[in-house]
């Protein structure tokens, strides 16, 4: 058997074997009176599950890898035996030999390494599920040239490009079954997720499209002090090979080392989040892969710092619509408005305009009343029953009404969801009002100003028309008094003629009418009267059917 039938073949069974099992225990079981039986051993048998794939993930690499980061940031759907499981994917990952990786920058660059780079380390600095990265320094004219000496050397993994085309059909054939399944069909277009997550990951092993990410990101941060982002030795890039200033700090997650710095962690939740809502709500043009290993705290002088993004290989782009509803949600969020939630959710297309709102209205202000305003330490000393309770009358509501998952939302939930994760690792009693309160607020800002603009301009096209007015007016009483104005009333006399003859045909139609059932009516009392009503009532039918077409004089 070929390696790559095994390798399908492999994530097909896992897949069949997981879905079973989900099926069984979460829907056939409840269905058949057996919940309770279902819930008790429910963290063991995710924990397992997600063991199983993290394993599977590890031994097979390619975008297993990935989907199992994904599945590890969806804190917000599944549960914690499963994310905390899968976590680990976001680093460890086997490295490719160094062999194999000379053999393909070589091929790349058209030269050998030792003539490419002045110094090039053979060990790899991180290994990652697309490719390896190794620290290297330019050769002293190139380095005088980019202005910068120190570098990492990003290189595809070998054969990468063939086992995304299996891993892809396998999760395309997988996205089918579920499609079967009605309670997911209903919900989401899963064929549509898997080439989006096609279309993404097939972007992230091109590495000139990584680099020119790279710089548009700059370019939206140009003016931003908080940001920086590694620049590109364009020199020593092709398609599979990326060089890029090695910019290695503080890894963002690494509180210790933030504390040992003088840096205090909680403030740098507070700026990645507003970093990350301006990317989301003001550029349109986001980081979708923000997990600890890609930003880094970078010190400056005199106890000041910034965030250093790096890999753009993932980026996402929302349309000016999308970014409009979100938004609002935000402002909606801010403010406790469960009604204007709601919109913004239907402006996102999250939620069909059709669906029956009131319940979900009621639920997202009872949220807001009963949760709002809590941090995450402070919702893990909720009471679990209350919580339990809480989430069964919600995920009622939710299961109830026809949500689906808009076409190139799902990095937007990845970024989301990466960046909570991040925050509440940077201080577990972050509250996340604390960052949109005071975003929503400048939005709010922002968009009045916008709507003041609007206004002027509205108001200097109105005192513009004004302004010609009285010279309109005195042109046309000249024209009327100099007998010089004239009005063309052909098509309107055309008009009224129609009209005219419609109206007619109408009212023979309404006498026809009259007259036939009269004559209808009158048939057993009077059969004699009912006959002449009967003949006259031919006279209305003739006049609307021929009568009147003829053309008004």
């Amino acid at each position: 058997m070929a390696p790559q039938t095994a390798r399908s073949r492999r994530i097909l069974r896992f897949a069949a074997r997981a879905l079973v099992s989900v099926w069984w225990f979460e829907l056939a079981l409840p269905r058949l009176g057996f919940a309770r039986f279902a819930a008790q051993g429910r963290e063991a048998r995710m924990r397992r599950l997600a063991r199983r794939f993290h394993a599977l993930a590890v031994e097979l690499g390619g975008l297993m890898i990935k989907v199992g980061q994904f599945m590890s940031s969806r804190l917000d759907v599944l549960p914690p035996e499963i994310t905390e499981e899968l976590s680990g994917l976001q680093d460890e990952v086997p490295p490719v030999a160094f062999a194999e990786v000379r053999a393909l920058a070589e091929a790349e660059l058209g030269m050998p390494l030792a003539r490419a780079y002045e110094r090039f380390e053979e060990s790899p600095l991180a290994a990652a599920s697309l490719g390896q990265a190794h620290r290297a320094r330019l050769a002293p004219g190139l380095a005088a040239d980019a202005g910068f000496a120190d570098v990492v050397v990003k290189v595809q993994r070998p054969g990468i490009e063939q086992i995304i085309e299996v891993d892809l059909a396998a999760l395309r054939r997988v996205a089918g079954w579920l499609m079967r399944v009605r309670v997911v069909s209903q919900r989401v277009d899963a064929p549509a997720l898997v080439e989006e997550f096609a279309q993404t990951s097939l972007a992230e092993i091109d590495y000139l499209h990584e680099a020119a990410n790279a710089e548009r990101f700059a370019a939206d941060f140009a003016e931003d002090d908080r940001v920086s982002v590694p620049a590109i030795a364009w020199e020593r890039t092709t398609r599979r090979v990326l060089t890029l200033q090695d910019v290695t700090a503080l890894k963002i997650s690494d509180v210790a080392s933030l504390r040992e710095a003088g840096i205090d962690p909680s403030a740098v939740a507070t700026v990645f989040a507003a970093v990350m809502f301006d990317q989301l709500f003001t550029h349109g043009f986001f980081h979708a892969d923000p997990h600890p290993g890609n930003v880094f705290v970078t010190p400056l002088p005199q106890g000041a710092w910034r965030l250093t993004f790096i890999d753009f290989g993932m980026m996402g782009e929302i349309s000016p619509s999308v970014r409009d509803g979100l938004r609002t949600v935000l402002i909606a969020v801010a403010s406790r408005d469960g009604s204007a939630l709601i919109a913004g959710i239907q402006d996102i297309g999250v939620l069909l305009p059709s669906a029956d709102t009131r319940e979900l209205e009621r639920a997202m202000t009872a949220l807001f009343a009963r949760f709002g305003g809590m941090g995450f330490a402070q919702l893990r000393d909720v009471d679990p029953r209350e919580m339990r309770v809480f989430a069964d009358e919600f995920g009622e509501v939710m299961r109830s009404l026809p949500f689906q998952l808009p076409e190139n939302f799902l990095l937007v939930i990845r970024a989301a969801s990466m960046t909570s994760g991040v925050c509440s690792t940077l201080d577990p009693d972050y509250n996340v009002w604390d960052s949109v309160e005071p975003y929503a607020a400048r939005l709010l800002r922002d968009q009045g100003s916008g709507v003041v603009r609007d206004l002027a301009q509205q108001g200097v096209l109105t005192a513009s028309a004004l302004w010609r007015l009285p010279r309109r007016l005195d042109t046309v009483i000249t024209r009327v008094e100099d007998g010089r104005l004239q009005v063309d009333l052909s098509r309107l006399d055309d008009r009224l003629g129609r009209l005219e003859r419609l109206a007619q045909r109408i009212l023979g139609g309404v006498l026809f009418t009259a007259f036939l059932l009269a004559a209808v009516l009158l048939r057993a009392s009077d059969p004699v009267f009912s006959g002449v009503m009967f003949v006259v009532s031919a006279a209305p039918l003739l006049y609307a059917l021929f009568g009147a077409r003829r053309r008004r004089p």
